[in-house]
């Protein structure tokens, strides 16, 4: 008897946390199946609006252009590894980003170079590192720059050599997610968010504290016996629950088309500078093969503060 009202005890416990415990739920939005956190669910949020918010946002981008208006310093770390992941190139420094009169200038406040990270012109003998700079670094004086991003369109129509291989890049680092035009044998394999690509991710909606943040958590991940037909393997991007701005993204990135493949993972926080968004970390770690160009290993950090 004693046995049976004990067994009868554990089994109404369990149906009570049962009843307590509602299961997350997926909802469709074209043809994309969306799971939905319980919190989500409660707080009403409008999933096909906050599905088009995702795939037009600008404050992304918008936050780099944001650098071209403001004061701050940067650390730059930049690795060239080899094969065996040993230190071929590298360069460490620290920079001051100054506006004045409309104009923006960089100054060198420390530098430390290794292997052949430049080469006899001073010039930057990777385009890892060449990426780097075209979005950090500043030569001379740079004036009549805005951080407008409406009607701004990455293209490498017209570029070759260096100047396309960094476009390609910046395609990349922007605009994850979004169909790229220009990337041969993959340009509609990066658009995660289109209907053609849905049955390839699983895709859900939490919301999480992040940097003392109010955000939703969009999650995409490549489905397993999908893998290799993408080029987004998997990304997570934090997003204000109020302005909807993005408030962090981590992507992973990969792909082989035979005349070039890449594997790349990043990770970018931003912070807020008066109502302005700008990155306050990147972190880059790619392995990128171009035809007719060495293998390149590389990792970066960039560092950013002082901003005003």
């Amino acid at each position: 008897m004693k046995f049976l009202v004990i067994f009868i005890g554990i089994v109404l416990a369990s149906l009570a946390c049962a009843a307590q415990h509602v299961p997350d739920t997926s909802v469709d939005v074209g043809k994309k199946i969306i799971t939905l956190s319980n919190f989500v669910i409660n707080n009403k949020l409008n999933v096909p609006a906050f599905i088009e918010r995702v795939k037009s946002d600008s404050t992304f981008y918008k936050a780099f252009k944001n650098l071209h208006i403001i004061n701050f310093t940067a650390i730059n770390d930049i690795r060239m590894n080899n094969k065996r992941g040993d230190l071929d190139a590298s360069l460490f420094s620290r920079t001051k980003q100054t506006i004045q009169n409309g104009c923006r200038t960089m100054q060198v406040l420390e530098e430390k170079s290794t292997g052949d990270i430049y080469n006899e012109a001073k010039e930057f003998s990777y385009y890892t590192a060449n990426m780097y700079a075209s979005l950090f670094f500043t030569k001379g004086t740079i004036c009549g720059e805005n951080n407008i991003v409406n009607g701004v369109a990455f293209s490498t129509e017209g570029k070759s050599g260096i100047e396309k291989h960094k476009e390609q890049l910046k395609m990349l680092f922007f605009n994850p997610g979004r169909k790229i035009n220009g990337l041969p044998f993959m340009s509609n394999k990066t658009a995660i968010y289109d209907d053609e690509l849905a049955d390839s991710y699983d895709m859900e909606i939490d919301w999480e504290r992040y940097n003392n943040t109010n955000c939703y958590v969009f999650k995409q991940k490549v489905k397993p016996n999908r893998k290799g037909s993408v080029v987004v393997d998997e990304m997570n991007t934090w997003f204000n629950d109020s302005t909807y701005e993005v408030v962090a993204r981590n992507y992973s990135l990969s792909y082989d088309a035979g005349v070039y493949d890449f594997k790349v993972a990043m990770e970018i926080q931003m912070t807020t500078v008066g109502n302005l968004t700008v990155p306050a970390l990147i972190r880059y770690n790619g392995n990128w093969k171009a035809i007719f160009k060495k293998r390149e290993r590389g990792i970066f950090t960039a560092t950013l503060s002082d901003f005003h």
